[in-house]
């Protein structure tokens, strides 16, 4: 079974840009092949539930964003290295969570998706902005 590692994380100043990566170990999950699977990245606040950000079809057919993230954060993916990404720019303190990415288990057309449509979770990396 596949299994997701995040990196890329770390403690910067308002205004500054990060890239997160997603690595996945394997290439098969639950017998289907990464490359035909979405992806997702969530965080989780200090003291709140995991939010949903961004999501990207297989071979970046499609991309869909949480208003939260919208027109600051590009979510893509490599399926040679087998990696997703997130790209942050413009970081506000209110960005301060820990990051994870996820297998898209259930689509929904309106994009109005939970942690319940996503599993096999990474570990999450950690953004500390400060003001």
């Amino acid at each position: 079974q596949v299994q997701l590692v995040e990196s890329g994380g770390g403690s910067v100043q308002t205004g500054a840009s990060l890239r997160l990566s997603c690595a996945a170990s394997g290439h098969t999950f639950s017998g289907l092949s990464m490359d035909g699977l979405s992806m997702g990245w969530f965080r989780q606040a200090p003291g709140k539930g995991r939010e949903f950000l961004a999501t990207i079809g297989p071979m970046n057919l499609y991309t869909v964003y949480a208003s939260s993230g919208e027109g600051r954060f590009t979510i893509s993916r490599d399926n040679a290295k087998n990696t997703m990404y997130l790209q942050m720019n413009n970081l506000e303190p209110g960005d301060t969570a820990i990051y994870y990415c996820a297998i898209m288990t259930r689509f929904r057309d309106g994009g109005d998706y939970s942690p319940r449509d996503f599993d096999s979770w990474g570990q999450g990396t950690r953004v500390a902005v400060s003001a």
